[in-house]
């Protein structure tokens, strides 16, 4: 007799091949939407699901879980980022939880870099002048930046995304700069080109870029707080593509109307969607709309490793990427 295939419930729209897969491989309800499900949408998947597929758009916090039926036993998120769910009380539930690690390294540190640039070398500012048509024609003085070339670059969170934005800054000259909770090994930072601080106040004062790639965890909540912010040298630039709630946005945003720093680029926010409105009218702010991860061979190898821990689940195993409380 043919194994009952599992019940598999998506929230988001995903590229058309991942689709296709999981529909090949299980008995999966896909969405004709692509907009984020209500919490009573949310829960009536969770209570006819074996395997919910969840997006960083969804939050399964422990009262909604409090609600998923006896037959959910895996949330097998799409993305590498966890906080949007109560690990460990779906643990407590018997429900295992997975992500996709190590997917969009290269993406996002591209997109961090691209940041990097667009804020320093003033790119929006030029794209706007042309897009209204009012260039006059060349200038000495116009849209002048900064070079690339010899800034000191400040990492905060030195993992595999850390490590690849540092590969990319040193081809471009920059001197590579990190924090992070663990040192890396002598021949990683020699590899690297990469200067350990300690002391993440230290740091900040000394540099001319900050790059935020650490996780959002209860440690790193507002870790670039408004007195460490203002520790940062005036001609100095942020960049976010880890997660909003990293920056105190409020107190960036004041700084940057104040011109105590130079500049940011900004493609996660505090609170997701619901963007300070100050910072949409500054100059020097480059505002992108969480597109860090967003390329397609990106997506596709992140559902790949989805049907790869759901079916490795449905065979009886661990998933390989499996998340428990003390990772996080």
């Amino acid at each position: 007799m043919a194994r009952e295939r599992l019940s598999v419930v998506v929230t988001r729209r995903l590229p058309e091949p991942v689709e296709k897969r999981l529909s090949e491989l299980f008995d999966v309800t896909l969405r004709t939407e692509d907009t984020p499900l209500s919490r009573a949408e949310l829960v009536e998947a969770m209570s006819q699901a074996d395997v919910l597929v969840p997006t960083v758009t969804d939050n399964i916090d422990a009262r909604l879980l409090g609600q998923a039926g006896e037959r959910l036993k895996l949330i097998a998120n799409f993305g590498a980022g966890v906080d949007h769910i109560d690990v460990a009380t779906a643990r407590q539930r018997g429900i295992l939880v997975s992500n996709t690690p190590g997917v969009l390294t290269d993406d996002t540190a591209d997109m961090t870099m691209a940041l990097i640039m667009a804020v320093v070398r003033r790119i929006p500012e030029g794209l706007s002048i042309m897009q209204k048509g009012e260039w006059q024609g060349w200038s000495p003085t116009a849209l002048l930046g900064g070079r690339i070339a010899g800034r000191r670059l400040g990492i905060l969170g030195m993992g595999s995304i850390g490590q690849a934005v540092a590969r990319r800054a040193s081809a471009f000259g920059m001197q590579v700069h990190y924090h992070n909770r663990r040192r890396l090994r002598s021949e990683t930072e020699q590899a690297l080109e990469a200067t350990y601080w300690e002391s993440l106040d230290q740091m900040v004062a000394r540099m001319d870029v900050i790059s935020i790639n650490c996780p959002s965890t209860p440690s790193t909540f507002h870790l670039m707080n408004a007195r460490r912010l203002k520790l940062m040298k005036p001609e100095a630039v942020i960049v976010n593509t880890s997660r909003g709630e990293v920056i105190d946005e409020t107190a960036l945003t004041r700084m940057l109307r104040a011109g105590e720093i130079a500049g940011a680029g900004l493609d996660v926010y505090e609170q997701g969607t619901n963007i300070n409105p100050q910072l949409r009218e500054q100059l020097n702010v480059v505002l992108l709309p969480h597109m860090g991860s967003a390329t397609l061979e990106g997506r596709i190898e992140t559902g790949e490793k989805v049907l790869l821990n759901i079916k490795t689940f449905e065979d009886g195993h661990r998933p390989p990427d499996q998340v428990v409380p003390a990772m996080l």
